[in-house]
């Protein structure tokens, strides 16, 4: 089946066009989707049988696979068919079951899933040739891998599970400071009076602790067992995370090397018709990662779907 764009086209490509991008055979999967695989704006990517733990994160660079760095680099492979844990602070490269065959019109852009930032575990994409972490460029054909890093708790990890999401874009759908500024007079991205619009929506961090039980968010604990990134709702909070209680002053001090999870000040709201992406560093701001999973699907929070706006998880 052959899958077409209008020449002037641009944008993210949404759910039912990525469907159609794997009938016609420009994703690969070694397996066929399971549900829930194809997200609105994205796709889940799922992880191979085989992890390798090597010595150092690389990039191949151009004229350079993947597979070829892995044999310099390796030393020795885990078998996940059945499970298999992966400790902190060590590096391993995973093939992904998916690989691709874009066209030139057709680039592609990766992302840690919200789960997989909630839990430190700090992964991006590679592809052959390539100079940049997360960047497919247009046209690429070939595998893709994952990096994977547990950076606080080990992780149990398998066949299929599922750490990175990939969003394909055409075009050049990024909105120029013009457009945001109707976008949000027209639809309220942020539920703040005073905007800071400013080469993108600026989020701040909520400190106040006006809920109930006055925490402003939670910091993780060292040395804890270990989390089954697929098993989901079956752990308690307390066995991994400390709650932060507000301040009086309303600040808080960020222990180097310590993770956390925060939440913004401002309800977040995306139009249908759109998708946004947070900026992980922002220099202006301060030298270090403000979040993981970037991707914000069209619709969330959307007051005009019954939402009421949402907060941002920060990690």
């Amino acid at each position: 089946m052959a899958f077409t764009l209008a020449p002037d086209a641009t944008g993210i490509l949404p759910d039912r066009m990525i469907a159609a991008m794997a009938d016609a055979g420009l994703i690969l999967p070694e397996y066929p989707f399971v549900e829930s695989q194809i997200q609105p704006a994205s796709l889940d990517l799922r992880l191979g049988a085989i992890a390798y733990r090597v010595r150092a994160s690389f990039l191949p660079g151009p004229d350079m696979t993947v597979a070829q760095r892995i044999d310099e680099l390796k030393l020795h492979e885990i078998d996940l068919s059945d499970g298999a844990v992966l400790e902190t602070n060590c590096v391993y490269i995973v093939p992904l079951l998916e690989s691709l065959a874009l066209p030139p019109a057709i680039q592609a852009a990766a992302n840690p899933k919200s789960s997989t930032g909630r839990l430190d575990v700090f992964t991006r994409v590679i592809a052959d040739g390539t100079r940049r972490f997360d960047m497919i460029a247009p046209g690429y054909h070939g595998p893709l891998y994952a990096e994977i890093s547990p950076k606080t708790f080990p992780v149990l990890l398998r066949e299929g599970s599922r750490l990175s999401q990939i969003r394909f874009r055409t075009g050049h759908p990024l909105l120029d400071g013009d457009e945001l500024e109707a976008l949000h007079e027209a639809e309220r991205l942020v539920d703040s009076d005073e905007a800071d619009l400013a080469g993108g929506v600026a989020l701040s961090v909520d400190l106040s602790g006006e809920g109930s039980d006055g925490f402003v968010g939670y910091r993780a604990k060292r040395h804890t067992g270990v989390v089954d990134v697929d098993r989901r709702a079956g752990y308690t909070v307390g066995e991994f995370w400390e709650p932060i209680r507000a301040r009086p002053d309303r600040s808080l001090i960020l222990d180097p090397g310590e993770f956390y999870i925060l939440a913004s000040k401002e309800a977040v709201q995306v139009p249908p018709d759109f998708a946004a992406e947070m900026v992980p560093f922002d220099p202006l701001v301060g030298e270090f990662r403000v979040h993981y999973a970037g991707f914000f699907d069209p619709g969330f929070g959307y007051a005009g779907a019954g939402g009421q706006g949402s907060r941002a998880v920060l990690e």
